[in-house]
């Protein structure tokens, strides 16, 4: 098998492609022939030490493939089973790999697995954003920043879905159309406008009364700034650097606003909380309500580009990367 470890945190340079020798699956893993892998702006933390790890450590979170063995603990997954998964251990880079059985969903037939190889990360973090941190009502009128992002173009739709009027900003002209054809009423060139003004004018002066935010450092003053009365900031996300200190008093206490840090396994970390996840997932999907359109395919050996093109904002919408 291949895959792409790293030795040293840095730059898209310190990925390195090597071959392996994969081991029989433990006795509660199975074997995963991988078919696609999802690129995630995690991936560039784990990589730079951002989020420290032991290393060496392989990369990536996200995968779909076949299995093609299992362990002799394992009874509710076989050969020849499609299947999805997000989560530690990292290692989704490879072509195979084992992995924990009580971390993976099967996708239903009618799922194509280069797209359940984009939801696993960014759908189930939209679905605990939208049901769970800050479960949102119909009528109400939200805030996403980084709307043309993979995570955006599926909250704009799923968002839409529930009845919410959706606000979205991005950082270029370009990504104004991309960010409307995926559900967004409104959306803010942040670069161009203040974005916080703006968010006023459209509810009338009342604020939101939620800011989904993965942006980070640039956008956390704005957004307390368009946050209503009682509001909840939801921070789950740095890309443009992390977050400074918070001054409770000055940021918070004045109207009374919440401040969360989100992650994903606060909210899938049993597998009836995972298999509730995917099922809501996976019908929104089915039906059509979220459409996914992968931007761009990159191939194992590619995955420095693959990173280059990540950190500097070219990838606009879901990409994965394709084992063989």
């Amino acid at each position: 098998m291949k895959a792409v470890t790293i030795s040293k945190n840095g730059g898209p340079e310190v990925l390195e492609l090597k071959d392996i020798i994969l081991d029989k699956p433990g006795p509660d893993q199975v074997t995963i022939e991988q078919k696609a892998i999802g690129l995630n702006y995690i991936d560039t933390y784990h990589r730079s030490g951002l989020y420290p790890l032991d290393l060496p450590i392989g990369l990536g979170l996200e995968g779909a493939g076949i299995i093609t063995d299992v362990g002799e603990n394992v009874k509710n997954f076989k050969v020849g089973d499609k299947i999805s998964y997000a989560g530690t251990p990292l290692g989704s880079y490879s072509t195979h790999r084992n992995y924990p059985s009580k971390n993976l969903v099967k996708v239903p037939e009618d799922i194509d697995l280069e797209v359940a190889a984009t939801l696993m990360t960014k759908g189930l973090t939209t679905f605990y954003l939208l049901h769970k941190t800050f479960p949102v009502k119909s009528g109400q009128t939200i805030l996403f920043h980084a709307a043309a992002g993979g995570v955006g173009q599926i909250f704009g739709q799923w968002a839409k879905s529930l009845g919410c009027t959706v606000i979205g900003t991005v950082g270029s002209n370009e990504k104004i159309n991309i960010s409307k054809e995926n559900g967004y009423d409104h959306v803010i060139n942040y670069n161009k406008e203040d974005f916080a003004k703006k968010v006023l004018e459209i509810t009338d002066g009342k604020g939101v009364p939620v800011v989904y935010d993965g942006v980070g450092k640039d956008t956390l003053d704005g957004s307390i700034e368009c946050l209503a009365l009682r509001g909840m900031m939801v921070s789950f996300g740095n890309a443009s650097g992390p977050l400074s200190d918070i001054n409770v008093p000055k940021m918070l206490q004045p109207k009374g606003l919440y401040l969360v840090r989100p992650a994903m396994q606060q909210y899938l970390s049993t597998k009836e909380e995972l298999d509730e996840a995917s099922e809501i997932m996976f019908e929104k999907i089915s039906s059509g309500k979220v459409k996914i359109k992968i931007y761009k395919k990159y191939k194992l050996d590619q995955v420095v580009e693959a990173h280059k093109d990540l950190e500097g904002r070219k990838i606009l919408g879901p990409a994965i990367i394709i084992p063989s």
